[in-house]
């Protein structure tokens, strides 16, 4: 797969294009990708997306609190990769090109630029100024400019219409089956190890203390994970805390620690990958650390549990 910063900088053949943010790339996105690939096969041609950086919605609303993301830029790159795009444009999302009508965007970026051949949208569509563009007013243009328009059908699982929204929802109730369910694979996230104040050490439970890359990146509801664990070129299973560690913390932040099992290398300053499995429990307040390690011995047993089962 080919990136592209930008519009202007892309030589495809025969083009035939999507739009969209693609935050979380779930199945629904999976569906519109497949239906992109397939016509750009049959017109002998290449399949381009063009998404976005930052999330439309941090230049739009400034004001509100930060949405965060599903995806980050990287892992959006690896993702589509997979599913076998030729072309993916980053374009850069301005308040500049956020009041950009649908009509000129078609006529001078898509038509005029990328000579596209074909354009592939999903069911509910809208793009450009005040959303203006959607699949009917989009009709008219592919008659004026001659390049042909498909639509995408509703894409659900178990009879739910899939939706970045809707995985939103399900990560920040740490509902982590659902989220994996609509994504189509596991839910992760990437950090550096860094330092922590060593109280796992202490209790028989050492942790990586996790700096995320990307901290717009959307985490589940605090609580207690089995995870798997990608770090210096190996996997792992492990037990995921995020939370605020009530019982030896009164400082109220929130942490990302992993107690990797079997595993006992420094890594500190290393890059990792935690992919959720599935949920444990809630965070909870222990009345000591005796305490606290008992349940930790417990989580682990259900940890291995769970990921033996998957």
């Amino acid at each position: 797969m080919k990136v592209h910063y930008g519009i202007g900088n892309v030589a495809a053949h025969n083009p035939v294009v999507t739009i969209g943010s693609f935050d979380g790339v779930h199945l629904g996105h999976a569906c519109v990708i497949r239906h992109l690939r397939r016509k750009a096969a049959e017109t002998g041609g290449e399949s381009v997306i063009i998404s976005f950086e930052p999330h439309p919605r941090e230049v739009l609303y400034p004001m509100e609190k930060k949405p965060g993301i599903l995806t980050t830029l990287d892992e959006k790159m690896e993702i589509l990769e997979r599913y076998g795009v030729d072309h993916l444009v980053i374009e850069p999302f301005t308040v500049e090109f956020a009041r950009q009508s649908y009509a000129d965007f078609v006529r001078d970026a898509l038509v005029g630029r990328l000579r596209m051949r074909g354009l592939v949208v999903g069911y509910d569509h809208h793009f450009g100024k005040d959303r203006e563009g959607n699949f009917e007013s989009l009709q008219l243009l592919s008659r004026q400019y001659g390049f042909f328009l498909e639509q995408e059908q509703v894409f659900e699982e178990d009879d739910v219409n899939v939706s970045s929204t809707k995985i939103r929802n399900a990560l920040a109730v740490g509902d982590v089956a659902l989220v994996n369910r609509f994504l189509g694979y596991p839910y992760s996230f990437t950090g550096t190890v860094v330092a922590g104040q060593h109280l796992g050490n202490e209790i028989g439970f050492p942790t990586a203390n996790i700096a995320l890359a990307d901290e717009r990146k959307l985490l589940p509801a605090v609580g207690v994970y089995a995870v798997r664990v990608r770090v210096d070129g190996g996997e792992y299973g492990g037990m995921l805390n995020i939370g605020v560690r009530p019982t030896v913390s009164r400082e109220g932040v929130v942490t990302r620690e992993v107690n990797i099992f079997d595993f006992g290398r420094d890594i500190y300053g290393e890059s990792l990958t935690v992919q959720l499995v599935a949920r444990v429990r809630g965070e909870q307040k222990f009345a000591s650390l005796a305490e606290l390690k008992s349940q930790l011995r417990q989580d682990k047993e259900k940890v291995k549990e769970l990921l033996a089962a998957r």
